[in-house]
């Protein structure tokens, strides 16, 4: 059951309002001020608040600029009621980051309508696993009420890239964001000898090169095609005015971009302290996670052997000697190039 936190100095009309929100099945908290209201959000962290303006003690702009303060309570959905209808109000709220405003008086079904649709946008927006074009789609259109990611694709050109082709350059300044429609892509950098460390590896439905637009500097790795893939391209303006006009898609973005720094930090820890045999393993099941999409319980890894050495940080030489221990264990088998997880659970329990 969602939780709505009401907080509304005038008992008859907080009364009423619970009435209304617990017969549509909400849990309901109530608070009778500002700093009530403040109180039990850092105590119950509800789902959404409906917040009036004109309070005693902490009025309802003091109330969204504490929760503003808070980390936590910062992403939950508010709704300000209020008898002002001055312009002027209505933007000092919604600037301030309110996410609608609802003017008294009102019908209980125009807040209940409010209410389902900023709970239903939130939701979409905090779904971890919405990605690519669907899942930006998807965001889009429950944030702004507009399908806006079909004015970005129209007319869109696609790039087609053979394995092992450049798609950018370490170095070079971006001007475009990618959207991987087939295919998979590697980003790596190279050191001062020449040798190879893969940083990143994208699937179908990834986005690539958001890390140096959001940055607004060079790119700091190169990407090239693992295999035979199709591009989407949306140009750097294009880019631009949409995380500028969507802020719900920036965070998307920018969660994104946290995930990849996270994932990064693990690889070097990885590289710096693992033995041989976990690199290989954290490899392979890196592999697993990114491209076994549907889960088959023996995939089948194809990839050369010079890019898997690359994701793991080990010489081809070292990687090649453990795949045949780790088959002689009968944890993989090796298949015309390819290399099949017999016993992925095995694998996945070396890396500790």
């Amino acid at each position: 059951m969602e939780k709505i936190l009401l907080i509304e100095d005038n008992k008859d009309i907080r009364d009423n309002l619970a009435e209304i929100l617990e017969l549509a099945n909400y849990e309901v908290l109530t608070a009778s001020n500002g700093k009530e209201g403040v109180t039990i959000a850092l105590e119950q962290q509800p789902d959404l608040i409906v917040c009036d303006i004109m309070m005693p003690v902490l009025d309802g702009y003091g109330v969204l600029h504490m929760l503003h303060k808070n980390e936590s309570l910062r992403p939950i959905p508010f709704i300000f009621l209020t008898a002002k209808t001055e312009r002027t109000d209505v933007r000092k709220g919604m600037e301030m980051g309110a996410d609608d405003y609802i003017t008294k008086p009102f019908e209980g079904a125009e807040l209940l309508s409010a209410i389902e649709s900023r709970l239903r946008r939130c939701a979409e927006i905090r779904q971890p696993e919405t990605t690519g074009i669907s899942g930006l789609h998807t965001l889009l259109s429950n944030t702004s009420g507009k399908d806006l990611l079909a004015s970005l694709k129209e007319d869109r050109n696609t790039n087609h890239y053979k394995r092992k082709q450049q798609i950018y350059v370490a170095g070079n300044r971006p001007e475009r964001l990618y959207y991987i429609m087939e295919g998979k892509v590697k980003t790596y950098q190279r050191n001062d000898d020449g040798k190879e460390l893969i940083t990143g590896l994208y699937n179908e439905g990834d986005f690539l090169g958001y890390t140096a637009l959001l940055e607004g500097g060079a790119y700091q790795e190169s990407a090239e095609a693992i295999e035979d893939t199709v591009l989407a391209i949306i140009p750097h303006q294009d880019f631009e005015e949409l995380v500028n006009n969507n802020p719900e898609v920036l965070s998307r973005f920018v969660q994104l971009l946290a995930k990849n720094i996270a994932e990064k930090e693990q690889q070097l820890i990885a590289l710096a302290y693992s033995s041989l045999r976990k690199k290989v393993a954290s490899a392979l099941i890196t592999l697993d996670y990114k491209y076994n999409t549907t889960q088959k319980p023996h995939f089948e890894i194809d990839i050369s052997r010079e890019n898997l050495a690359a994701v793991a940080g080990v010489a081809k030489e070292s990687l090649i000697r453990t795949l045949g221990d780790f088959r002689d264990e009968q944890l993989i088998s090796l298949r015309d190039g390819t290399i099949v997880l017999m016993e992925k659970d095995k694998i996945a329990a070396m890396r500790n």
